[in-house]
């Protein structure tokens, strides 16, 4: 009989709404804890939720610099919009991070969705087929430079003449591909087609199962198995009871999540960190 696979766990703070000192404290704090194997920032330049004089810090730069003061934490943007970067100078981009990190990338991708901020930056963000189309070509040409020596593509958003990128990360033969979000018609064909994890942005866990069953169909049209990816949810803590979350987080580990993403809520707390610790280890 194959061994129960063991939960993992991760932590999601968004740059926005605090301080850089707010993150590096969580962060120190987070790679102390064993219990905690992944830590999440955003890209998005505004805050989701208030307004846009709020403080928001860009989220590779927060990442890179999160990562060089971590030991052991690996960790990722969750999702990077695809619209604000060329894919040829994100692929680059991530090659960096993982080698400068030892190999604690995870790369997260994202069609990119907050209107807002691409308006009020200039950011072309278009209508949701054609960002979907655009993401696919992202998708092709991003692991394409980070598994071959190089790289040509013609198409409709994106053009590459024999592309270099070099060197390749430390991570083989790519660091995790990670897709968010629950779109049925668009994104489980990619997660099926391109995810090594894939991140359900709901909080239902019925919607999670039924999304799961139809990943499971796609990746097997794609010839690969539901097992190749690795399933992941978010839970919220509460701040008056840590151990509410223990509920949530048995609900998704039965429907099959691997990985378990805490939400964190604001002002951010370290010792929150250190209060859920114990509840989650005993749920590994």
């Amino acid at each position: 009989m194959t061994p129960p696979v063991s939960t993992q766990f991760a932590f999601t703070a968004a740059q926005s709404n605090c301080t850089w000192a707010d993150l590096a404290e969580l962060w120190d704090v987070g790679d102390g804890l064993d219990v905690f194997e992944i830590g999440w920032v955003y890209d998005h330049f505004y805050p989701l939720r208030t307004g846009p004089e709020e403080p928001t810090l860009e989220g590779w730069s927060t990442l890179a610099m999160l990562l060089a003061r971590t030991r052991r934490l690996r960790g990722g943007v969750l999702v990077t919009g695809i619209p604000f970067r060329h894919p040829a100078v994100l692929a680059k981009m991530a090659v960096t991070v993982d080698v400068a990190s030892g190999g604690r990338l995870e790369l997260g991708l994202g069609a990119g969705w907050f209107e807002p901020e691409c308006t009020a930056y200039g950011i072309e963000l278009g209508p949701i087929p054609e960002r979907f189309a655009r993401f696919e070509e992202a998708l092709t040409i991003i692991r394409s430079l980070l598994t071959q020596p190089t790289t040509s593509f013609e198409g409709r958003y994106y053009r590459l003449q024999d592309a270099w990128c070099e060197p390749k990360a430390t991570q083989q033969p790519h660091p995790p591909i990670v897709l968010g979000g629950k779109g049925e018609r668009r994104l489980l064909p990619l997660v099926a087609r391109y995810a090594d994890r894939w991140n359900y942005s709901g909080d239902d866990v019925t919607e999670f199962i039924r999304l799961r069953d139809r990943l499971a169909e796609l990746c097997e049209s794609e010839g690969r198995r539901l097992e190749d990816v690795t399933l992941s949810a978010n839970v919220r803590p509460s701040l008056d009871d840590t151990r509410a979350v223990t509920d949530q987080v048995v609900a998704y580990v039965d429907a099959g999540v691997q990985l378990v993403c805490v939400l964190l809520p604001r002002p951010y707390d370290p010792r929150l960190l250190e209060q859920l610790a114990p509840t989650l280890n005993d749920l590994r």
